[in-house]
């Protein structure tokens, strides 16, 4: 199993070119099952997560095509209505499939999903919301199984704001009956990312980044050529970096706009962040200030970038309090921060961070996505080595994210074993 070992007390300089999103990627990879003919994806980023779920369009018939960050997909021959467990137990997205089979098949037969232990993140709301649409809706043996001879436009209104709920309703309801409204919506760019696609294949959305979506349903939809939006999250892990080292870096292929909330609270903490169009640079100031922090829906403070701000708050001067409300689980990071001497007190789902003077390298075991991310950074932050096993997570999310670091200058490299 590979591993990362970083010597820190680096400062970072130069800059990075940021990769396509990979939250934006997938459903629009998977949004091809909608449509007949070659589409093609540009700026795909090359990740664990991206290979997945190509394998899963691929098993349930679409032709699938990759060179570099170019995928074409093809899925006029879609005739298999099942994503079997073993494909869709390593990736919550993969419940992104139910409503286009639904869709374009009248049938599907999805396993119930698998991926981070960041929470129980339950799929109820996109069965709920699927019901509404006409579907007749069986959970048997560990499998959602679903039917419907024409999806029918329907109001729907989320409970909560899910992401990947707004997504799957968003595909089945361009190719329903009828008008379809999606109250409570999620806002983040990747579903605007995902309507415009949508969109450019013939589909008649409104309001995507509100709360309220309007879906006119079509009859069918066509093939598009479109690249992937740049990935805020990456973006703002790097944008930690440079804080946490005192460094330099500009951002390259960025969009400023989608990481307003994740400026502010780095600026607030004493970074300077200077824009130029898609260009972002940031360059870290003599003092970290503490500054608090709770996860909020977009646009609000991401919780993908919780556990790396909360390395930055490790040695910042001060105290801060940082509250996670999204999922309930995505704390596992603290105990490994721990052990290279941050001083973090949890209670409930809050975090009060005391800045330490410095972390001190130290093996740590990656978690999940963000906290394998958290636990790079404090490596490049502290003073000695860190050896952070279980890197696997990275991969599903960051792609090739040491190379990245080691160009700005890094002491970091990968070890496979």
């Amino acid at each position: 199993m590979d591993k990362i070992i970083v010597e820190g007390g680096r400062p970072l300089k130069g800059e990075v070119v940021i990769s396509g999103a990979k939250n934006a990627a997938l459903p629009i990879l998977v949004s091809s099952l909608l449509t007949e003919g070659w589409n093609t994806f540009t700026d795909v980023p090359e990740l664990m997560d991206i290979e997945s779920i190509k394998l899963l369009l691929s098993n349930l018939g679409s032709r699938i095509e990759t060179e570099g960050h170019t995928v074409r997909i093809d899925s006029s021959g879609l005739n298999n209505p099942e994503a079997p467990y073993d494909l869709v137990r390593k990736m919550r997205a993969s419940i992104l499939v139910l409503g286009p089979l639904v869709a374009r098949l009248k049938k599907a037969r999805v396993s119930l999903p698998g991926g981070c232990a960041i929470g129980a993140r339950p799929i109820n709301l996109h069965l709920k919301g699927l019901a509404s649409l006409g579907a007749s809706i069986e959970l048997k043996h560990g499998y959602v199984e679903a039917f419907a001879d024409r999806l029918k436009g329907a109001e729907i209104y989320f409970d909560v704001a899910t992401v990947t709920g707004t997504e799957n309703l968003m595909m089945a309801a361009a190719l329903a009956d009828g008008v379809s409204v999606l109250r409570n919506a999620a806002r983040e760019p990747e579903v605007v990312a995902l309507a415009d696609v949508l969109n450019q294949m013939g589909a008649d959305i409104q309001g995507a980044g509100t709360a309220v979506i309007t879906i006119k349903g079509v009859s069918s939809l066509q093939p598009v050529s479109t690249a992937i939006i740049s990935d805020r999250i990456e973006a703002g892990t790097f944008m930690v970096a440079a804080v946490l080292t005192q460094g330099d870096v500009t951002l390259v292929n960025c969009n400023p706009d989608h990481l307003e909330a994740t400026i502010h609270k780095l600026r607030l903490a004493g970074a300077d962040i200077n824009i130029k169009g898609k260009a972002v640079n940031v360059t870290g100031g003599n003092e970290i200030v503490s500054t608090d922090v709770q996860t909020q829906p977009y646009p609000g403070f991401p919780t993908d970038m919780q556990a790396q701000f909360m390395v930055l708050m490790s040695v910042a001067n001060g105290t801060s309090l940082i509250s996670e409300t999204i999922f309930e689980n995505r704390f596992i990071h603290v105990s490994e921060l721990r052990r290279m001497g941050a001083d973090i007190t949890i209670s409930g789902n809050t975090a009060m961070v005391k800045g330490v003077p410095y972390l001190s390298g130290a093996p740590v075991m990656a978690t999940d996505l963000r906290a394998s991310a958290s636990l790079v950074l404090a490596g490049l932050a502290a003073r000695g080595t860190t050896r952070i096993n279980r890197v696997y997570h990275l991969d599903r999310g960051y792609q090739a994210i040491e190379k990245k670091f080691a160009q700005l200058g890094a002491a970091i490299k990968r070890i496979r074993e």
